[in-house]
């Protein structure tokens, strides 16, 4: 089965352009230098998967033109991943069934927290989005497509990265344990963090990911979670083949 992987949003937790940053990058011309926080939409076989609802979902949504909405999977709970969680009401209009969503055991008990009235069966004031929630305990079989939670580490902390099909979505991460390696090797499309020049505690800098591809060797490597360090077209053009910077609205053609 072929589907399409859309990149809704390229950019690190504060966006590009950052918040009262003059510097070269968020003040580029280039519109693949203005990067939305990180998610991922998978389009394929009718149906449609988001991995992530950022606080700039409505704005995504829009610019992609997502028809519907099928499911959604969280990688962890970091504000520039689930704040979006309320922009999914509208898909709900068109659906009689709660929207299912998809996290890990402590992913979901933040969401039950931070969205205490979506959880909430006595809650009459407004409208609320209607989700119906499932813990990830193993891969999960979504119309016709198999995604593999895998844990990784975002410095101390466990996330999720997704496997489906030869492809792997990893945002969010500065270790790979080997039990992830091992289901990440030989694929054709990694999606990648690479936040940045420097090193950083919690994500994998541009050297560290350029690494990580060398040894993982995926057909095709694109890098996501980016800061306003790295320019685009200047970056681009020291990549190895087959290795590049994602940007916001970039399509890929997938095999699920």
């Amino acid at each position: 089965m072929t589907g399409t992987a859309v990149i809704l949003g390229s950019g690190t937790s504060t966006g590009v352009p950052t918040l009262c940053c003059t510097c070269p990058v968020c003040t580029s011309s280039d519109p693949r230098d203005r990067r939305l926080r990180p998610s991922l939409w998978l389009s394929y076989g009718g149906h449609n998967v988001v991995i992530d609802t950022t606080p700039d979902f409505r704005a995504q949504a829009l610019r992609a033109a997502i028809p519907s909405l099928d499911a959604v999977l969280y990688t962890h709970s970091h504000a520039d991943h689930i704040l979006g969680l309320d922009d999914i009401r509208p898909f709900n209009f068109g659906r009689p069934d709660p929207l299912p969503v998809y996290a890990g055991a402590a992913t979901l008990a933040d969401l039950r927290r931070v969205f205490q009235y979506v959880f909430d069966a006595t809650y009459t004031a407004s409208a609320i989005p209607r989700i119906a929630a499932h813990e990830l305990q193993g891969p999960v079989e979504l119309f016709g497509a198999t995604f593999e939670p895998l844990e990784v580490l975002h410095g101390a902390l466990p996330v999720l990265a997704f496997r489906f099909g030869p492809n792997a979505y990893v945002t969010d991460v500065s270790a790979i344990p080997e039990a992830a390696r091992a289901r990440l090797r030989g694929l054709d499309l990694l999606i990648l963090d690479a936040l940045r020049l420097r090193p950083h505690p919690t994500h994998f800098h541009l050297a560290a990911a350029l690494d990580v591809v060398a040894e993982l060797a995926p057909r095709r490597a694109y890098f996501t979670h980016i800061a306003h360090e790295l320019g685009h077209a200047a970056t681009e053009a020291g990549l190895p083949p087959g290795v590049h910077l994602a940007y916001d609205g970039l399509r890929l053609e997938i095999e699920l």
